[in-house]
């Protein structure tokens, strides 16, 4: 299923004159392009709800392994560039 996000497309001056006309669609999820002589400028959009549940852990377990290589120590080379320091002396 795909939904589609309604955008409005609102000059400063509407913005201004008629922005608690638009709280509420924002509330429900629309976003607000706000534009100074028509040219997009920001975009205004609802906040993200917090999550009423902890995410569950262990998601992805099973679905892949760490290899014991991935513990091992990484080549100087590598730390160097880290550090920004340069490979070559």
């Amino acid at each position: 299923m795909v939904y589609y996000r309604t955008m409005i497309k609102l000059n400063i001056n509407q913005a201004k004159t008629h922005l608690s006309a638009y709280l509420e669609r924002l509330r429900r999820g629309e976003t607000i392009v706000l534009c100074k002589r028509n040219v997009p400028i920001a975009e205004i959009r609802p906040m993200r709800q917090p999550r009423l549940r902890k995410r569950p852990i262990g998601l992805a377990a099973g679905e892949f392994s760490v290899p014991a290589s991935f513990f091992d120590p990484l080549p100087q080379d590598l730390v160097a560039a880290f550090a920004g320091e340069s490979g070559s002396s």
